[in-house]
């Protein structure tokens, strides 16, 4: 394992400058030394589809975005993408253990961009397909089969990360309540949305077509009167 070069030993709170060196406790990035870890193109519908069965199949948004893309390497390419403890993903449902702050989805495929990225770069990666989901009238997948509520739901633009927002306000725009199959079915779809632009996202940036097209000072917000 190397040290990544952002980020340089530090001292932690309370340490004083006599420390002993031989308990001196130090905090540093590392990623792998092993060149096979590295980001592969992944196909994006396949990606949607296994974003959706993750939170269906009870895993939950942040483990079904996540698993769409290491989840698909590792099954395209086996090790080391398959040596991923993938259970621990699983905390992020619903918000994060179910405390609904940021959406789950979107904490998946961060994390699987900072498998690969440091922080200028991931930066831009997240803030890309943040801003496209604040923006975008979702949920757009409808599953072509097996849909576990096979009906029509109406989209709606967010414009909020936040798990427990975005339920409220997509609620109040469909007239379903927070508390309904729609409305998990709804999530699921998202999940989806989401596993497709993160991976359309992480396509171009291995190919070299990325462009950040979001500012790092930008910030959006809207005022939704939720009833």
């Amino acid at each position: 394992m190397t040290r990544s070069p952002e980020t340089q030993p530090q001292k932690l709170p309370g340490q004083s400058a006599g420390t002993d060196k031989k308990k001196k406790i130090t905090l540093e990035t590392v990623f792998p030394d092993n060149p096979a870890w590295q980001p592969l193109r992944i196909d994006p519908a396949v990606g949607e589809r296994m974003a959706y069965d993750g939170l269906i199949g009870g895993y939950g948004c942040c483990y079904g975005a996540f698993y769409s893309i290491i989840g698909q390497m590792a099954e395209l390419h086996g090790a080391p993408y398959n040596e991923f403890p993938f259970h621990v993903m699983k905390a992020g449902r619903g918000g994060v253990g179910g405390w609904e702050s940021t959406c789950g989805a979107l904490l998946g495929a961060a994390f699987a961009y900072g498998l690969f990225y440091e922080k200028k770069e991931h930066n831009e990666l997240v803030r890309e397909l943040f801003y496209w989901h604040d923006t975008t009238p979702l949920p757009i997948y409808r599953p072509a089969t097996n849909c576990k509520l096979d009906v029509e739901l109406p989209s709606c633009t967010i414009g909020n990360v936040l798990c427990t927002t975005s339920k409220v306000r997509w609620a109040h725009a469909s007239g379903f309540p927070v508390k309904s199959k729609e409305r998990s079915e709804r999530c699921a779809r998202l999940t989806a949305d989401v596993a497709r632009k993160a991976i359309e996202i992480l396509n171009a940036k291995i190919d070299g077509s990325f462009v950040p097209t979001v500012d790092k000072k930008a910030a959006i917000q809207y005022t939704v009167d939720v009833g």
